[in-house]
């Protein structure tokens, strides 16, 4: 009888055992099917669905403090943004697709002269200009980037004609130029990206190198890059990135404005990310694809993995600058680890949203 009851209650315990693993798998099971963007934020609340189609932009960051703008000059700058952003934000309402999107946008900031891009661009030290682009689909990560263009108005939409219309992902110099040409791009005389500011900057930059005998220069003069990343009404992300470069530089730099993952990298299964700063440090922290690698391996959400990576990961290597992104569930994210960014953004039946310094916020 004590056998029999000894084998009866084995056998219950068993069972329970059973039941209890069951539900341990069960509750595990439903863990992991959770989705990153209902992850739980530093507070512990959830997070609430974002915007259902948006457009985030920069347009450099650095040493940007009140004491260097007058305000004629900060309401051009904000001006400039808002331009920006509606042409993008007009795409996107329309029902036209993220890449669309932030090109409209990227476009309008190369053609901006106090941009570091496109018609701002700034000098190398033969007093040339050398521009580089980017763009990423996040939809089949296809991704297009050239560098070290000359003759171009607007780079950016060489960038998207290396995406769609050849094999490659990334051309440089006078071969890049050829290729554009077979599409009739607006190419433009060396005279057009002159512009009096940029041409003082290099200026200073060679007259400082003179007495330092430090060809390497100061952290503003490799600052400054115009972006935009976007949202569309079929949930697709995409991201575009363009510069002119660092003041004064030579031997043929690239930064990391076409290095895909570095300063450009868009996919549906994270984010999008369009990245300004000091480029060699957001190359060797791969800063955009490392985003959104947070995002889809750790669960992190998009603001703790961009913080993470700027804040802390970027800036402890001694890397200065800032990102835009939008995730795919349109949350937005606007992070820097400098005194300021021109930045804005604008969302699904909001109003745009555009800022300079550190201290404005992120409008959410």
């Amino acid at each position: 009888m004590r056998e029999a009851m000894a084998v009866d209650g084995r056998a219950v315990l068993r069972r329970g055992w059973g039941i209890l693993t069951l539900l341990m798998v069960v509750a595990f099971l439903g863990a992991c099917e959770t989705d990153p963007s209902e992850a739980a934020n530093e507070t512990g609340e959830a997070l609430g669905a974002g915007t259902e189609y948006g457009l985030v932009i920069h347009g450099g960051a650095g040493t940007i403090t009140r004491d260097q703008l007058t305000e004629e000059r900060e309401d051009h700058y904000h001006q400039a943004l808002r331009a920006a952003l509606d042409a993008g934000y007009e795409i996107l309402e329309a029902g036209g697709s993220a890449m669309d999107a932030v090109i409209a946008a990227v476009v309008i900031m190369e053609d901006e002269p106090v941009f570091n891009a496109g018609r701002g661009a700034v000098f190398t030290s033969e007093g040339t200009n050398e521009l580089d682009a980017a763009v990423m689909d996040g939809a089949d990560r296809n991704a297009g980037a050239v560098a070290g263009v000359t003759s171009l108005k607007n780079p950016i939409q060489l960038a998207r004609l290396v995406m769609d219309e050849s094999p490659h992902v990334m051309m440089v110099g006078e071969g890049a130029e050829t290729f554009g040409a077979q599409f009739d791009l607006e190419t433009v005389d060396p005279d057009y990206y002159f512009t009096e500011e940029r041409w003082e900057a290099l200026q200073r930059a060679q007259e400082a190198e003179e007495v330092s005998v430090d060809w390497r220069g100061d952290e503003n003069r490799m600052m400054g890059t115009v972006g935009a990343v976007a949202r569309d009404r079929d949930g697709n992300l995409a991201a575009a990135t363009s510069t002119g470069g660092m003041t004064n530089k030579r031997f043929g730099r690239v930064g990391d404005v076409p290095v895909i993952g570095a300063g450009t990298y868009a996919s549906n299964a994270s984010c999008a990310v369009s990245a300004t700063g000091h480029g060699e440090y957001f190359i060797r922290n791969v800063v955009s694809r490392e985003i959104c690698a947070r995002m889809e391996h750790r669960g992190e959400t998009l603001q703790a993995a961009a913080e993470a990576v700027v804040m802390d990961q970027l800036y402890d290597h001694g890397g200065t600058g800032g990102i835009v992104a939008i995730d795919r569930d349109g949350h937005f994210s606007m992070v820097l680890n400098t005194p300021g960014m021109y930045r804005g953004h604008r969302m699904a039946g909001a109003e745009p949203f555009t800022a300079i310094y550190a201290d404005e916020g992120d409008g959410h």
